[in-house]
């Protein structure tokens, strides 16, 4: 059997992705033009280039080539065939055995097209080759664990590489530069950056103590803490990200706020930078906003059809206020999104003003306030008001002045949709009364408050059902919700959930409309307690009940709603 060549296995490669729908024709020339210059493996260039994921393109060479995928828990314990193959085999064609049979042997080949390593592994054991695909990665670390020094990748990145000392002197910034453009000091960032990806973690938290530097991933809404750099490279580190970002590196002493757009595994990245000098040095934050994941879909971000109805039936409106309310990371901005997304129309103008914008919407004109040259969110949004808009988009009402401004463009004919900080529905009503909207233009123009919370998923393939104790049936009144015998799920773990039992997360919502009964209450300067009650008794499901129903239907687990929402 004649060897394919590397060029034409690797075109080959590359017209199964084109066909797949992976990557463009353009991207592959792209990428075979830049193979033509640096000899490499078609995958890992396009991989490198962030234009597919490692994951795609073994699972696309698994499907078209009918063989299964290898999945990290698929590689053995101990060495297989230690004595048959150099390392340096095995790194170079990126197989390794990972189960043997009577009359085969099973291996894991990140390209299946490469039948000269298939070819040399048969007439080396004498057995047939069976193939999975692997990605890479899963390979690599498997082979560094079972046949080389048991580093990781990080490990391997760091080693040999020192740090600049501790002056911040013109020569040590110049050198901090010099060490930030290495490429293990890029590498090493760049590989902070795909394992978050890869987690789906919302934030990287990279923060520096005494003697140790940490790294923690947000990953539905909890921090894990992760593999790190060593301390002596936490300069480079930050330096480099602050170059990523744009911002000065030799300012240490004030918090600066930049932005990073990267491409990884085949999806456009937005970064949002924090940086807030602490005692140690400057701790960085790091928020990653996914442009292929803004949910459109009212059900896929946890809207009841009870909720959905009545949340709708106010987005209808002609004109007033609608308001989301929650805490930071709450999803405010994302349910906004989706409710610009279903009043986009060619027949109506939208604009926003938001710090940051974090999604582009096709259809939608979209500004980002920029305070340190005047642009606030007053100053723009008294110019959007001379822009003959349908529906305005305000990220967040913070001032007296902001808010008067949304008020008068809800009582000239616009749909303003705004955010508030506030625990529930009824307290934004009251939030708006503290910060100094008079009681008659506040039941005038605010049609109705969504308020939300964000709770984990269970896992689907691991949750386990169980029977919960008479007493706390009665006391979270789970009874009186499922009006029969109870029964609630828990999280187990398993290797798609990574060992947590969730897996995404949802919300858990309620809904205030404002009607007659609440508008007399706002006008005597009702307390937020009244307002719930009078909410609750025209019809609002509270967020708590939201909770208990998705806990009764297993979407989360009980302790997931006590933990963000409790019983009024």
């Amino acid at each position: 059997m004649q060897e394919v060549p590397h060029h034409e296995r690797d075109k080959r490669l590359g017209e199964i992705l084109v066909e797949a729908g992976k990557i463009s024709l353009s991207n592959l020339e792209r990428a075979l033009e830049l193979q033509r210059n640096e000899q490499g493996r078609i995958g890992t260039i396009l991989a490198r280039l962030g234009l597919v994921s490692e994951r795609d393109l073994a699972e696309v060479l698994a499907e078209k080539l009918n063989l299964a995928v290898a999945g990290p828990e698929d590689y053995p314990e101990i060495p297989l065939l230690e004595n048959h193959f150099s390392l340096r085999f095995l790194k170079l064609h990126t197989v390794l055995p990972i189960q043997m049979g009577e009359s085969t042997v099973e291996v894991a080949v990140a390209d299946p097209l490469d039948d000269y390593a298939i070819r040399a592994i048969e007439l080396l054991v004498g057995k047939q080759v069976v193939c999975r695909v692997g990605t890479a990665a899963d390979i690599h670390a498997a082979i560094e664990r079972l046949y080389g020094s048991g580093r990781t990748r990080m490990a391997q990145i760091v080693e040999g590489l020192a740090g600049p000392g501790d002056e911040a002197s013109e020569e040590e910034i110049a050198h901090l530069k010099d060490l930030a453009s290495e490429a293990p000091v890029i590498r090493l960032v760049n590989l902070v950056i795909q394992n978050a990806v890869e987690q789906q973690a919302s934030d990287i938290h990279v923060e520096p103590f005494e003697n140790e530097l940490k790294v923690r991933y947000r990953v539905d809404g909890v921090l894990h803490e992760v593999e790190a750099p060593p301390m002596r490279l936490y300069a480079a580190v930050v330096s480099r990200i602050k170059i990523m970002a744009k911002l000065d590196i030799a300012e240490r002493r004030l918090p600066q706020d930049g932005r990073i757009r990267v491409h990884v595994q085949g999806r456009e990245i937005d970064i949002r930078v924090s940086s807030l000098p602490t005692m140690f040095g400057e701790s960085l934050v790091l928020r990653l906003l996914y442009k292929d994941s803004a949910v459109r879909d009212f059900a896929a971000l946890g809207f009841s059809e009870r909720v959905l109805a009545r949340f709708l039936e106010t987005l209808k409106q002609p004109h007033g206020i609608l308001l989301v309310t929650g805490p930071t990371g709450s999803g405010k901005t994302t349910t906004l999104y989706a409710a610009l997304s279903e009043l986009n129309r060619p027949t109506r103008k939208i604009v926003t003003v938001e710090d940051p914008v974090e999604y582009q919407l096709v259809g939608i004109n979209q500004i980002q306030v920029k305070p340190q040259i005047g642009l606030t969110f007053a100053r723009a949004l008294r110019a959007i008001v001379r822009q003959d808009p349908d529906v305005i988009m305000l990220g967040e009402m913070r001032d007296l002045e902001t808010a008067e401004i949304a008020v008068q463009s809800a009582l000239t004919g616009h749909l303003v949709l705004s955010t508030l900080h506030t625990n529930d529905a009824a307290g934004s009503v009251t939030r708006l009364l503290d910060m100094g909207i008079p009681g008659y233009l506040v039941t005038s123009v605010v049609n109705g408050v969504l308020a939300q919370r964000l709770v984990r998923r269970l896992c689907p393939h691991c949750r386990e059902t169980y029977e919960p104790l008479p007493g706390l049936v009665a006391e979270t009144g789970l009874g009186r919700l499922a009006g029969g015998p109870v029964t609630l799920y828990r999280p187990v773990g398993c290797n798609e959930c990574n060992g947590t039992g969730y897996r995404g997360r949802t919300a858990v919502m309620e809904i205030l409309v404002m009607d007659d009964a609440i508008r007399s209450l706002v006008l005597r300067s009702a307390d937020a307690r009244e307002i719930a009650a009078a909410s609750v008794a025209g019809g609002m499901r509270t967020m708590y009940e939201d909770g208990l129903l998705k806990a009764l239907d297993g979407t989360t687990s009980l302790e997931e709603v006590l933990r963000v929402a409790r019983d009024r």
